[in-house]
């Protein structure tokens, strides 16, 4: 009777290092899912990039267009001063353009407008701001 114990044991140890491998089944169906897998992941973190991207440079247009609109105002160049340009070297693909309309509730106030472009995924991309200002009366300067 022992020896069919261990007949039966030594049966099952070597069942048991079968089952341990895997069948030629279940690797091709790892492949398959990871051919499938791998691509859609690549282009997921492709486009994550591309976004980032993207949103960096919307940021750095907005913050140029706010120094550039304050500049405008403060120094009063929105009168008589340039109406669109560039930010030199240190922001190649940026450039920008302001425009001024009369501001329909109030006849002193004008609205001041200032578009920032920028090139991205070879498309056109702009960020605008606006503000309200008053020219100064001459009046009140030589008082």
């Amino acid at each position: 009777m022992e020896t069919n114990l261990k007949t039966s044991e030594r049966g099952r140890m070597q069942c048991d290092k079968r089952r341990r491998a895997f069948t030629l089944i279940e690797i091709l169906a790892v492949m398959v899912f990871m051919a499938i897998v791998i691509p859609a992941a690549v282009q997921g973190v492709r486009i994550a990039g591309q976004s980032g991207k993207l949103a960096n440079q919307k940021r750095i247009a907005a913050e140029l267009a706010e120094n550039q609109l304050v500049q405008t105002v403060v120094t009063e160049e929105w009168i008589n001063g340039e109406r669109e340009g560039d930010f030199g070297e240190d922001w190649p693909g940026f450039r920008w353009e302001l425009e001024v309309n009369d501001w329909e509730s109030d006849s002193a106030m004008q609205e001041l407008t200032i578009s920032v472009f920028y090139t991205s995924q070879n498309k056109e991309h702009s960020v605008q701001l606006t503000t309200l200002a008053q020219e100064e009366d001459e009046e009140s300067d030589s008082e």
